[in-house]
């Protein structure tokens, strides 16, 4: 392949799960389907701690955030690639694929970050019960939704400005459904030592650094609710935490799972399928998880629909 000129690039293939066409239908109807209930499902999440007032608590505006960014996340990968199969075409622009990929980032790194701070909301609600309302206030929540959204703000600019410092070749086809970066980098003709040195940097720093944080609360939320004397209060205290724990395992097992297949795999429609596991399966499992899990939701959930 010859290097390209970057400012000569107008589209991308991206080629999808299957060339065959009579795939096509049922994997629109599909991911179609996953999408609705992942929209629908956080979308109900979302009215159910606004309209509840027994959920307007650090807890659930935390929760609320994750689902409105669930939304958001699947969107940025899933639109495009349905409406390549209902249009029969397999091309993005190239400004198209830097902008997924920019969103991309965004979404799943304000995911990645708010499930740290979940988790420290759960350490000071479990560990701190008597200054759980005076430390977790409504300020302190918004600044660290806030944080949140800036550092994946900052991570995404400089993802894709190293992308773009990339020289590309002429010959652009992604065996995948969105435009995911590692699936990018390797249509670069350009060296990418240094590009590829910051994305291993950031993925550790931006990855493990919010994982050792939940790893960490929880090593002081679990002797706090062993001290905690009645059976009936260590239940409690443990059911808060068993939802943000599943979808926790859920989102760094997935994605974990993505990079070790790519990297024992070189079939690169083994690595899509593999994506669609933290980028669709998860999102529309954590309202499930929440649901199904949370006492508190179900009631706000059966108010909203007007049963008891």
């Amino acid at each position: 392949m010859e290097p390209g000129n970057n400012t000569g690039i107008s589209e991308i293939l991206l080629l999808g799960f299957s060339e065959d066409p009579e795939l096509q239908p049922l994997i629109f109807g599909l991911f179609l389907s996953m999408y609705l209930v992942t929209v629908l499902g956080n979308l109900f999440i979302i009215l159910a701690t606004i309209s509840d007032s027994h959920l307007h608590t650090p807890m659930y505006f935390f929760l609320s955030n994750l689902s409105f960014v669930d939304i958001c996340f699947t969107s940025t990968t899933i639109q495009k690639m349905l409406v390549n199969i209902q249009t029969q075409s397999k091309t993005i622009t190239y400004a198209g694929c830097i902008t997924q990929m920019c969103f991309f980032f965004i979404f799943i790194e304000v995911d990645n970050f708010l499930l740290t701070v979940m988790a420290y909301d759960r350490y000071v609600a479990i560990g701190h019960p008597l200054h759980y309302t005076a430390l977790m206030t409504p300020q302190l929540c918004g600044l660290l939704v806030l944080l949140c959204w800036v550092l994946s703000l900052l991570h995404a600019l400089i993802q894709n400005f190293m992308v773009l410092s990339l020289s590309f070749c002429t010959h652009l086809e992604i065996p995948h459904f969105f435009c995911e970066l590692n699936q990018v980098v390797q249509l670069v003709c350009s060296d990418t030592l240094i590009s590829d040195l910051v994305r291993y940097f950031l993925t550790v720093l931006l990855g493990g650094g919010p994982l050792a944080g939940i790893l960490y609360s929880y090593s002081k939320i679990v002797p706090s609710i062993c001290k905690i004397s009645s059976a009936q209060g260590r239940y409690k205290a443990f059911s808060t935490c068993a939802s943000h724990l599943s979808v926790v395992f859920f989102f760094y097992g997935t994605g974990l799972g993505v990079y070790l297949s790519s990297g024992a795999t070189h079939s690169p429609h083994s690595s899509a399928t593999a994506s669609v596991m933290y980028t669709v399966v998860t999102p529309m499992l954590n309202p499930f998880i929440y649901s199904l899990r949370n006492n508190d939701v179900k009631r706000a959930l059966r108010r909203l629909f007007g049963t008891k």
